[in-house]
């Protein structure tokens, strides 16, 4: 037994590894439940008692020195590994700067969050659309100016593919392919036929949503509307429903909220007039209902629709609509923090 330790000891005092997987093995082989050290250990029962202490001491010396070499042969790869990465010269010398959400999507995810606390799913739609869920199943009458190539971008003509003005075409999909209960909310990408400058662009973002059920009624849309605005704004925020016109609500309806930035007060902002408007509403129009194959006699609904741009400026008076799309990181890097 004693020979034994002694060979065993000589052998692992010199053993080498190239790899993490000849390390493995020779952990496996010696100090696993069936290796060589452990076959020693069962066997030292059988040792007279006389050599135990002996025979006991020298197997746990020869236990010791094999963990510590072979721990010592697996340090000794990493640190090699280490070694060689530090040492890639294809690696860029500046530093490698974490990056940030676009505020763009912080404001959307903010608001899809609010709305999916009071049942509220997402709805998705294509951006490539036709005149049929963009406006026929919207009740546009085929005159109404935002058909015109002036306003929108027709891809093709007869029959016509455009590229969607708002994201009410993915309302439009969805009434279409499901029954109420309904209760949606549509974020998305939307584009016009617009000069770009520090108040518009040709490209923008919305917020839409859709409720439709036996018995909706207006209050619920402004019970609604005002729960949104106090959980995007403030707990102190009111709102304010003036009449309007949207071909496919009625009645409509444009919403403002007292400005967050002087109260209510008065500043340059809301040109003083302690209100500033976000987003348009109404009571789905009963032949939008009917076009998408649902009785306007047995449901109604509410729909609402807010550009992000627009609630991204309330939040962090961002002035220029461009710096959204420029990709500067100078000014993205504001809103490291608002992740």
């Amino acid at each position: 037994m004693i020979d034994k330790i002694n060979q065993l000891k000589a052998e692992v005092e010199s053993l080498t590894a190239a790899t993490h997987e000849k390390a493995e093995e020779l952990r496996i082989k010696y100090l696993s439940k069936k290796g060589e050290i452990t076959s020693l250990f069962n066997a030292f029962r059988e040792v007279p008692n006389d050599q135990k202490r002996q025979v006991g001491q020298l197997l746990n010396e020869l236990k010791e020195a094999a963990t510590a070499k072979i721990n010592e042969l697996k340090e000794s790869l990493e640190n090699s590994a280490s070694a060689g990465s530090e040492t890639d010269l294809t690696r860029s010398a500046d530093p490698i700067l974490l990056g940030t959400r676009h505020p763009l999507s912080i404001v959307k995810n903010e608001i899809v969050d609010i709305f999916a606390r009071i049942g509220f799913t997402i709805a998705e739609g294509p951006e490539v659309e036709d005149d049929w869920h963009v406006f026929g199943a919207l009740n546009f009458p085929p005159e109404h100016p935002a058909r015109d190539m002036q306003d929108t971008f027709f891809i093709e003509k007869d029959p016509d593919v455009l590229l969607r003005t708002h994201t009410s075409s993915v309302q439009s999909r969805v009434m279409l392919n499901q029954q109420p209960p309904i209760r949606v909310i549509c974020p998305g990408r939307v584009y016009r036929n617009e000069a770009i400058s520090y108040r518009a662009h040709c490209f923008f973002h919305q917020v839409e949503g859709l409720y439709i059920d036996k018995n909706v009624s207006f209050a619920d849309l402004k019970q609604a509307l005002l729960y949104f605005a106090k959980e995007m704004f403030g707990e102190d925020t009111k709102i304010r429903l003036r009449p309007s016109y949207f071909p496919f609500t009625e009645p409509s309806a444009e919403m403002d909220i007292s400005c967050n930035l002087c109260h209510g007060e008065g500043c340059p902002f809301c040109k003083y007039t302690g209100w500033v408007e976000i987003l348009g509403c109404g009571m789905v129009d009963p032949n939008v209902l009917e076009a998408c194959g649902i009785d306007s006699k047995v449901y109604s609904g509410y729909a609402f629709g807010m550009g992000i741009e627009r609630i991204t400026n309330l939040k962090y008076q961002v002035k220029d609509l461009r710096m959204f799309s420029e990709n500067d990181v100078r000014f993205l890097r504001q809103f490291e923090s608002a992740n």
